[in-house]
């Protein structure tokens, strides 16, 4: 099998979810995806490097032109690289350069798959969708509709899903005697929640426990910030980053951030959210995910524009201290999770070989 994925972790974390689920079953993967990202596949897998990069927003950026010939250079790396592997199936894991890797193995008669992160069918899996036998979708999206498109959740790895909230507790080095609140970003934070959390509870002393994970770029701006307002260290933990997330939303009560694709982590953890889309992501697609996972009931949204220190604050202590309501919304999240999406992706994939139209491999 042939996965390609790249252009962000948020790409490249399901793939390799689904892949490790199929090589349990005896499958052999081989990846294609950015030189930045190759070592998060290590040596688990046999990989390839694709220089490729995005487009800026911007249609005019000069930076654009490097993508532009690093795309064009792509067509025949990717034709050499499916001849090299000769893949059954080919899986396009999201992002940009899944797109002519999945491409020239659907061209060349390989059954193939790609897998959509979000509420919204990105610019990649639009084109594919003409050229791969399913979609896979995490979310519902209008107009898409099965056979082509099937709904299975956002593929999760064994880990994400094993976390448990003593263990997190403890490897973060807070008490089950007050209630946790995880705030987080993404991977390199957000200002406008880092403001709304410093505002909300980065004075002291603490009713509630806060883990917040403000981005690398921000932590030494924080730290100062919070030492200025004399912040109740012992309840409030500051962090840049953490590769343990699962956890850590595993041991919250309640988690604040945004809606990328960790909404569907959220939801199949069963945890109660309070999400802030981010208000320029590609269409919109934050505010999608966030509004499926509100009308599920598992979360409640307050848009960018809208957030502060009050508004955040007064908000996370009314939940707290409104236990029903909480225990409703967990509910509610663990209802609309799909903590079976990983095996139901890689079930796709092994429908597309069991159908026969793999006689003649690339």
């Amino acid at each position: 099998m042939l996965v390609a994925a790249g252009g962000t972790g948020g790409h490249l974390t399901p793939a390799l979810a689904v892949a490790d689920e199929l090589a349990a079953r005896g499958a052999s993967i081989t990846f294609v995806t950015t030189p930045s990202q190759a070592g998060r596949v290590g040596e688990r897998y046999r990989s390839y490097a694709l220089e490729m990069r995005g487009f800026e927003r911007h249609l005019l950026a000069r930076s654009n032109l490097v993508t532009l010939r690093r795309l064009v250079a792509s067509a025949p790396r990717s034709w050499a690289i499916v001849s090299a592997v000769r893949p059954h199936v080919a899986v396009g894991g999201g992002g940009y350069l899944s797109g002519p890797v999945v491409a020239v193995a659907a061209l060349r008669g390989v059954p193939a798959l790609a897998i959509e992160s979000d509420a919204h069918l990105g610019v990649t899996n639009r084109l594919l969708a003409r050229l791969v036998e399913r979609v896979c979708l995490s979310f519902p999206i209008e107009g898409r509709e099965p056979p082509r498109f099937v709904v299975t959740g956002r593929p999760l790895s064994a880990a994400q899903l094993d976390a448990d909230a003593d263990a997190g507790r403890a490897a973060f080095g807070f008490t089950a005697a007050l209630p946790l609140v995880l705030v987080f970003g993404g991977s390199q934070g957000a200002q406008s929640l880092n403001e709304a959390c410093l505002e909300a509870f980065g004075a002291g002393p603490l009713d509630l426990q806060v883990l917040h994970v403000c981005g690398p770029r921000h932590l030494d701006e924080m730290t100062a910030a919070l030492m200025a307002r004399g912040a109740d260290v012992e309840h409030y933990r500051l962090l840049p980053y953490t590769d343990d997330l699962a956890h850590a939303m595993a041991a919250a009560d309640l988690v604040v951030g945004r809606a990328g694709g960790s909404v569907a982590e959220i939801a199949a953890l069963g945890r109660p959210a309070v999400l802030v889309p981010f208000p320029y992501a590609t269409a919109d697609h934050q505010s999608k995910n966030a509004a499926w996972m509100a009308a599920a009931g598992g979360a409640v949204v307050i848009a960018d524009a809208d957030l502060d220190g009050p508004r955040l604050g007064g908000l996370v202590r009314e939940l707290l201290a409104d236990e029903q309501r909480l225990e409703r919304m967990a509910r509610a999240s663990r209802e609309a999770g799909r903590p079976d999406a990983t095996r139901r992706v890689a079930d796709e994939i092994a429908a597309l070989l069991r159908d026969g139209r793999v006689a003649n491999p690339a």
